[in-house]
């Protein structure tokens, strides 16, 4: 503390004494309405480093509307708790007046922590006190809470702590900011997850009550699940302001002002180009223990016509909730005796939807071209007969989707078959699907299949049933020689 109490003491910048209250009031006016000015002048210690643009726009946005909800989804390094925890509830202060914030962070003793860098500004900033007179307010300036005598009150709690009764007074908080809150535990855990969510939609949001509720989420997105990705997906009308550090190719810098290229070419190769793409890029790759990222190849597909055979293996869900089983569709094809992923469908839905994507891929397919859909038969019942024929019907097609008998033995098993065709560059991927999300997600699933996995396997389950039945049909020897049996592998871990 005492060292940040010295760098606003001898950074924060001298006053014109002789200065007129007319041009006083014409500076704090600029500041109020150029929030870049409003730091140069109240913060130069801060402001070693020029604003970048989606600074200002950031703080514009959060300012704009009363009723805003956003992440600042910026890489690491782009000052997100000094713009969101110091520089934004100041400035709305500054023009707003009265302001309740309160800070969230992993735990309370961290959100104390952030929280004394707004509270010694107020309390050491030469600037803060010349225009707007002594700030601290003896009896409410302590650890985690405090109130200014011009009306800002600061309050630190941690995550998933009870804030139900927030008030001073018939004060309730007008502005909040989650500060990186994920850590290990809530991203390996999706129970945790969804837990945290449920707290941030049904207790932080609800003890905001007036003319202004604000709420910020602080964090670079550097793992494939995380709570606040959760809640930018179930709520889409609040905003995602994304703020990559550099460019992955280029290394240029976002932030020029501030960075260099050699300063991320530097990261990189001390972090690791997969780590540092995560912490600054939002890039995430799941490393995997037996399928891996840079065991998949990608290349452009095949004319479909020209496959051997084209499979669809519907992998069945029936809940369709966030914790459920995906709906997992995963259409394969055989060619010259190499399996190719064509594209796929995996989501947590209703089978409807499912039944829909199946639909429409047949219907937009040429009429050369067949699919064989195939699903588990101890997925069947009324329901989802009832499903298939009633978007059959809507769509005036038959499917002719046909019921498999249910495999045996340990599934884990089952999909490390897989593991042999990958070593041995018997599988492709069509390129067209790297962004696709399903296709995304399916690979994550995969990726995560190691020894004692807990997390979603339905992806991969539905391939390795989709590639065992093309196994089936790959051709020995003269045309029309059909195997029909396993191409024998060997395994090679």
């Amino acid at each position: 503390m005492l060292e940040k109490i010295k760098l606003i003491r001898q950074s924060g910048g001298t006053v014109n004494p002789n200065e007129t209250k007319d041009e006083q009031k014409e500076r704090i006016d600029r500041a109020k309405k150029d929030v870049k000015y409003c730091v140069e002048y109240y913060f130069p210690h801060f402001a070693t480093s020029e604003c970048n643009a989606f600074h200002i726009k950031w703080a514009n946005m959060v300012k704009r509307d009363p009723y805003f909800i956003g992440f600042a989804k910026w890489g690491r390094g782009q000052a997100k708790s000094v713009w969101n925890n110091v520089i934004i509830p100041f400035w709305l202060w500054l023009n707003e007046g009265d302001t309740y914030f309160v800070l969230i962070g992993q735990n309370e003793k961290r959100a104390q922590q952030l929280l004394e860098d707004i509270r010694l500004e107020f309390q050491e900033n030469t600037r803060i006190i010349n225009d707007f007179g002594e700030q601290k307010k003896f009896g409410s300036w302590e650890d985690g809470f405090f109130a200014t005598q011009g009306g800002f009150i600061g309050q630190a709690i941690g995550l998933g702590q009870s804030c139900r009764g927030l008030r001073v007074g018939n004060k309730r908080p007008s502005l909040m900011n989650a500060d990186d809150l994920e850590t290990r535990k809530t991203i390996k855990n999706e129970k945790v997850q969804d837990e945290y969510v449920e707290w941030f939609e049904t207790e932080l949001l609800p003890a905001m009550d007036g003319e202004y509720e604000r709420a910020l989420v602080s964090n670079n997105w550097f793992a494939n699940k995380m709570f606040i990705k959760k809640m930018a997906e179930k709520h889409p009308d609040w905003k995602v302001h994304e703020v990559i550090a550099f460019d992955p190719v280029t290394f240029k810098p976002t932030w020029y002002q501030k960075y260099s290229a050699h300063y991320f070419k530097r990261k990189s190769a001390k972090m690791g180009t997969l780590a540092a793409k995560a912490e600054y890029c939002h890039i995430v790759h799941l490393k995997g223990k037996i399928f891996k990222p840079e065991q998949l190849q990608w290349a452009a597909l095949p004319n479909r016509n020209h496959f051997d055979v084209i499979v669809g293996h519907w992998d069945v869900a029936y809940a369709g909730t966030s914790t459920a089983d995906y709906n997992a569709i995963r259409i394969w094809g055989l060619k010259n005796k190499n399996f190719w992923y064509i594209t796929s469908f995996v989501k947590q839905t209703k089978m409807k939807a499912a039944v829909e994507f199946m639909c429409d891929y047949q219907l937009n397919l040429p009429e050369s071209v067949t699919v064989h859909w195939r699903f588990e038969a101890q997925f069947w019942n009324d329901e989802v007969e009832r499903t298939i024929q009633e978007i059959e019907e809507a769509n005036e097609m038959k499917l002719n989707i046909i019921k498999v008998p249910t495999p045996t033995g340990k599934k884990y098993d089952r999909i490390l078959t897989l593991q042999p065709y990958y070593q041995n560059n018997r599988i492709w991927h069509n390129e067209a699907m790297k962004s696709h999300n399903d296709t995304l997600e399916g690979n994550a699933q995969l990726f995560g299949i190691e020894p004692g996995y807990n997390t979603h396997d339905d992806a991969p389950d539905a391939d390795e049933q989709a590639i065992k039945h093309l196994s089936q049909h790959i051709y020995k020897g003269k045309p029309g020689n059909i195997s029909t049996g396993r191409v024998e592998r060997k395994y090679v871990y």
